[in-house]
């Protein structure tokens, strides 16, 4: 309840709204034997949470034939306004000086708690629902020939394929953050990735580099290198437009990958850290991690010593106290795995005699019942996704 009262003190025109709130319950309440209302607090200033939250929602509305009365309200402005704006045509959104009391209403009170809307499981597919539904927001027809035109003003040829990449430095978080939680473990140095993007270019790829803040500019004189992130043209619209339209995306495993994700786009993720939340439920997502190295025994953990110490830290704290050191991945690792992804796309893909036991071995090991202790819910479904092949035939101590 003090989190409450913190709330109303910072906000205190929702005080105004609290009788309103409760004419708004005894609705809800009467209208309940015929439809079931929940009430949803979006999470929108977090694109990642934004996008995904959302759309799995919709997706397992269908999935449970479940009859609701779904209201939404943003609890902080939208950290993308094109994104807010594809949501409000298709879900109710109210604002919030008419739903946020309400919503702390039903949610102090026990017997109110199911009028609460929430996920399975926040942003984790874990019904596998993105390989059994299509995206559940398009764009319009002159929204796509505005993202055509400005596709081409980026430098990008109509019809040329690019790929995304979106790589989380020191800049990201940076004011958000509080003292006591910090997750800068999952930030990568953009230069590692310039093999892998002159890798795709050699073979007719454009790569644009994400962002919405980023510490550095790629060092790269490749004219298909599109430094987006830095080079003024970004905008709330392009990054949707680009997420949804790119051949695949190249990721960290941070909030822009969910755009990808929701429009069906596949995913690389590399440096992907804690291990044990990489994403599981799609045959269109391909994984490496970050390596995991013993400070103190000056080597690298196996897999089964990540899992027994460390491959669901989600603080750089824990990492700390735990004595691990995470080293990224290599720009040829990066490489390897980018490279494996297109081949898989295009076809051309040839397991070598080893993959399948090296990838079966992988998934053996890998705990994918297990709970994550920040919120008690499962992480995966059904493991449809891969681990490289390339990392694990150059690493295979690393599965004993």
């Amino acid at each position: 309840m003090k989190r409450y009262y913190e709330i109303f003190r910072a906000y205190p025109h929702l005080l105004l709204s609290l009788p309103l709130s409760l004419i708004w319950l005894v609705i809800i309440l009467l209208i309940r034997p015929f439809i079931r209302t929940r009430i949803y607090l979006m999470r929108s200033n977090r694109i990642g949470h934004f996008a995904a939250d959302i759309e799995l929602h919709i997706c397992e509305k269908k999935e449970q034939h479940r009859k609701e009365l779904s209201l939404f309200y943003f609890a902080r402005p939208a950290c993308n306004k094109q994104l807010a704006k594809m949501w409000r045509r298709k879900i109710i959104i109210f604002p919030p000086f008419f739903l946020r009391p309400l919503d702390y209403l039903i949610r102090n009170i026990g017997f109110l708690h199911s009028f609460v809307g929430t996920t399975m499981n926040l942003d984790r597919d874990i019904l596998n629902l993105y390989d059994k539904y299509p995206a559940q927001i398009s764009f319009t027809t002159s929204e796509l020939i505005r993202g055509e035109k400005e596709l081409q003003e980026l430098g990008i040829p109509r019809g040329n394929p690019f790929v995304c990449m979106i790589v989380r430095d020191g800049k990201y978080l940076s004011t958000e953050c509080s003292t006591d939680f910090k997750n800068d473990y999952r930030n990568s140095n953009i230069q590692n990735y310039i093999l892998a993007a002159e890798e795709l270019t050699s073979q007719g790829y454009y790569v644009i580099r994400m962002g919405a803040k980023v510490e550095e500019a790629m060092q790269s004189l490749d004219s298909m290198i599109i430094d987006y992130a830095s080079n003024g043209m970004r905008s709330d619209f392009m990054d949707i437009y680009l997420g949804a339209k790119c051949h695949f995306c190249i990721s960290v495993g941070t909030g822009f990958d969910a755009i990808p994700q929701i429009f069906r786009r596949p995913v690389v993720y590399v440096n992907m850290v804690p291990i044990g939340v990489i994403s599981t439920y799609s045959s269109q997502y391909l994984a490496i991690t970050k390596h995991y190295y013993a400070i103190d025994e000056n080597r690298e953990l196996t897999l089964n010593e990540i899992f027994a110490c460390g491959g669901f830290l989600n603080n750089t704290s824990d990492y700390e106290l735990n004595r691990i050191k995470l080293i990224e991945n290599t720009p040829e690792e990066i490489r390897d795995v980018v490279i494996e992804m297109v081949m898989r796309l295009d076809g051309s893909w040839k397991p070598e005699e080893d993959d399948e036991k090296l990838q079966h071995r992988f998934w053996e090991i890998f705990p994918s019942k297990a709970v994550a202790s920040y919120n008690g819910r499962p992480l995966h479904g059904e493991i449809r996704s891969s681990f490289g092949a390339y990392f694990l035939r150059n690493n295979q101590n690393w599965l004993q």
